[in-house]
């Protein structure tokens, strides 16, 4: 019997690539349900090759043109009510949460009430809500599958592994566009530059927190959540070639990796198929052509977006979704030639410094924790005239 799939985001980088593992494996999975944000022309095309009971796209004047051009296809709904729907499908085994932000946190609460099992490539919801969304996994009895490459590595050493004998995890970094590069180097760095990723191949908002190491701190609070460690027993390391995807150590010295080409449809299909492994055509590591592996500490003095999420993590409370929110909302400014490369990490431990962290036991908090720190960026911003000194 066919895994029957939803997939939240279906239009961005990690949607597109777990359709083509869906195409791939055509005998393991149906896709029931897509959702994406805005791009219609995208979904139109993949309502015509995947045939979903059910698509949706978040902007309501994109879902009018889709059901225009496609109504005849399949259901199609809008907004929140919309992606509420698909995440909870009655027909869907499980969910791919995909979306980027914390848009991505009620649908993945409620695949999760709906007893689906989640495939996670939505760090924000872990970061913003992890206590509250392990919580309901734990009371659903669904599984909580990391997709992200370092994550997946995670998950994949530790099978059959007793958590007892576990020392500590090491998450590999690339080091981004901007690895060996002074402060004074990245005053100047360009959009286009931030976005040329050595690697791998991203959405916009992620490839920016790749560059400024914002993306591995995430990481380091998602991990946190996802394995049950402190803060002192995650460590990051940068590695430039992304072969080795991260590792454990045992409390007996042994150190385990996981390895592979920087390709996201290895740990999208892992995903997907846990606890089994299936043949698949992608292309494989040869180890005489790999070369040398480089590993080395991370500049935190450059870049100090990784301290100041372990800063945030270790305040707990409503300050992860502070932090998250201000980064977004940051990020978002850079990306429309707003600020400056460097001001986004300013702007963010700015408004962190503001906050006065709550606890963070329910939605409404978290939000409210997420709204009111978009909203200080602006006032920050606004404030200055611009770019942020």
């Amino acid at each position: 019997m066919r895994k029957r799939i939803a997939i939240l985001g279906s239009t961005g980088s990690i949607g597109v690539q777990t359709l083509e593992v869906a195409a791939a494996l055509p005998e393991q999975f149906e896709v029931v349900a897509l959702a994406a944000g805005s791009n219609d022309q995208l979904l139109a095309r993949q309502i015509e090759l995947f045939h979903p009971k059910l698509a949706v796209l978040h902007e309501q004047r994109a879902a009018a043109r889709l059901k225009a051009d496609m109504g005849g296809c399949c259901e199609i709904m809008s907004g929140d009510e919309g992606l509420l729907a698909a995440a909870s499908y009655p027909e869907v085994d499980i969910v791919v949460t995909s979306l980027v932000g914390t848009v991505g946190l009620r649908p993945t609460l409620a695949a999760i009430r709906a007893g689906k099992d989640i495939a996670l490539a939505n760090k924000e919801t872990l970061v913003a809500a992890g206590s509250l969304v392990l919580a309901e996994a734990a009371r659903h009895g669904v599984r909580l599958l990391p997709v992200d490459s370092e994550h997946s590595a995670i998950f994949q050493c530790l099978q059959g592994i007793n958590r007892e004998e576990l020392s500590r995890i090491i998450l590999t970094a690339s080091g981004g566009p901007f690895r060996g590069y002074s402060r004074e180097q990245l005053k100047t760095v360009t959009r286009e530059a931030v976005l040329r990723h050595p690697n791998w191949v991203m959405g916009n908002k992620i490839t920016v927190d790749s560059a400024t190491l914002m993306n591995k701190g995430l990481e380091v609070m998602e991990a946190k959540w996802l394995f049950g460690m402190s803060w002192d027993q995650i460590a990051v390391v940068v590695h430039p070639q992304s072969i080795v995807h991260s590792m454990i150590e045992t409390v007996d010295g042994t150190v385990l990796a996981q390895m592979g080409l920087p390709d996201m449809r290895l740990p999208i299909q892992y995903a997907l198929t846990f606890p089994r492994r299936c043949v698949n055509q992608f292309p494989r590591l040869d180890f005489i052509k790999m070369g040398t592996l480089v590993f080395e500490p991370p500049a935190r003095d450059v870049f100090s977006a990784l301290d100041l999420a372990y800063h945030a993590g270790r305040l707990g409370g409503t300050a992860p979704a502070v932090l998250n929110a201000a980064n977004e909302q940051a990020v978002s400014l850079f990306l429309a030639g707003s600020i400056s490369f460097l001001r986004i990490v300013d702007l963010v431990r700015r408004v962190l410094e503001k906050h006065a962290p709550v606890r963070a036991d329910d939605i409404d908090t978290i939000l409210a924790a997420d709204q009111w720190a978009r909203h200080e960026v602006q006032r920050i911003y606004h404030e200055k005239g611009g770019d942020v000194s």
